[in-house]
Formats: C-alpha cells, structure tokens, sequence
C-alpha cells in the first residue's frame, strides 16, 4: 500500500509541475446565458453580522459553463450529471481551431473537412478524447448581446458544429464527449429544426461541454481536460469546473 501512495504522490507531483489552463468562465447574475433562461438571482442570506457569510444561488443547471449528460435532450437516456463515470471526465484533449473562419464569418460550423485537414497536421483523432471546438467565441463572455450576435431581424448568429462532424467524431474516431465556446452545437442559423447536433450526441449516450474559455491557451493535442462537477441529484445539466494540464 505505501508503494501505492507514494506512486500516487508522484504523479500528483508531476502533474502540478505542469502548466494549468482554466476553460471555465466565471459566472454571475449577468453573464451570458440561453435567451430562453430567465436571469438568475444571487441573494445574500446572511452576513458576517449573523456570524457567518452566505448566499443563496438561483440558476438553470445549463449556466456558465456547464455539463450536458445524455438526459438533458433524450427522454430514453437514463444518465444524468451523478451517473457520468468520473473516469470520463478526465480524458485526452484534442482542440480543432476554427477561429480564423469565425472571424470571417460568425456563421461558420466545423465540416468532416476540416477535422480531416487537421488529422494530416496534428495525427488521427485518438479514441475515447474529448474534442473540443475552438472559436474564439468566450472572447465575447461577459456580454449577452455579444454572445447571441442578432441581427437586425432577431437572428443570433454564432458558429457551431456540422452534423455529419460529430457524427464523424463519434463514429468513425470513437471519441468519448466534445464541448465548445457558445451555448449551442450548432450553428445559430442551422437551428431551424432544432438543436439536431446536440441532440444526436446527447441521444447515443455522449456527453458535451458548453461555453468553454481559453481554448486558445491549449495545443491541438497532448494536454488533458478534467471536469468537476457537483453531484445534484437527477441533474439533467450544471456548472463546472472544467481545466486542462498542459505539457510544456
């Protein structure tokens, strides 16, 4: 057992030598959140006057950033935020840069093409990662009207995923989740029929990350994602924590 622990240890000691990138926003009553989400309340309950200091905290689970399990869009999943195994949520991550596109166009969505064109710089996608989509997007955070980017007419407009992408991901890569920098997978103009990005991950048993930040303090490949996440009960969704250790 001593060997264990010490060997433990050790690990533990390397991987603090290694460089720690935050992907999470830090949240409040105003930041950017799902147009269809009303604005969350903090609420001072007692202070140090009453001998100690505490707030109470009224949200929707998919605020800040956050984790998506597989109930929060598919009635015939089972898995909520408690059910996700915790080896699951330290996982190899790869991120594939669009930003440049975005700036052109904040319409873009990641295409089976591009993800190929990554592959023959950075390797094959390896199995059961996290891939993570890197737009630039978080750079907008804290603004609400940023972040929705509408037009004259009420469309939003914000990049996301290709379906045939993610299907490409999960299917051909056998990744385990991916995550993102806007509040949705999918590109804000292709939501005419819904959400179909998300919900095609959420229904084959995957799980996302949404709104994540600093994508661009992460390579394309060799670091790790960690997400820790408080265990509510039958959590269809909630905040995270979510960071990468970087090699040098």
């Amino acid at each position: 057992m001593p060997e264990k622990n010490e060997t433990i240890a050790q690990v533990v000691t390397t991987l603090k030598n290694f460089k720690w990138v935050d992907l999470t926003h830090t949240f409040g009553p105003d930041s950017p959140r799902f147009p269809a989400f009303a604005k969350p309340e903090y609420k001072t309950i007692f202070t140090h006057a009453d001998g100690f200091f505490v707030k109470q905290y009224t949200f929707p689970g998919q605020f800040g950033t956050h984790i998506d399990p597989p109930i929060h869009f598919d009635a015939h999943q089972d898995q909520y935020v408690e059910d996700l195994a915790l080896k699951d949520l330290v996982l190899p991550l790869v991120v594939i840069d669009k930003s440049k596109d975005v700036t052109k166009s904040a319409d873009s969505s990641l295409s089976v093409a591009d993800i190929q064109a990554w592959e023959k710089k950075h390797g094959k996608i390896p199995a059961g990662s996290f891939v993570a989509l890197r737009t630039d997007w978080s750079k907008r955070w804290p603004s609400q009207e940023k972040f929705e980017n509408a037009d004259a007419n009420g469309q939003n407009h914000y990049p996301g995923w290709d379906l045939d992408a993610l299907k490409f991901i999960y299917e051909q890569r056998h990744v385990t989740a991916n995550g993102h920098e806007t509040f949705d997978t999918d590109t804000a103009t292709k939501q005419t029929n819904g959400l179909v990005g998300e919900y095609y991950v959420l229904s084959h048993g995957h799980y996302q990350v949404e709104l994540l930040d600093n994508l661009d303090e992460v390579p394309a490949t060799g670091a790790f994602i960690f997400i820790s996440v408080p265990k509510a009960e039958k959590a269809p969704g909630f905040p995270v924590r979510a960071f990468a250790v970087v090699p040098d």
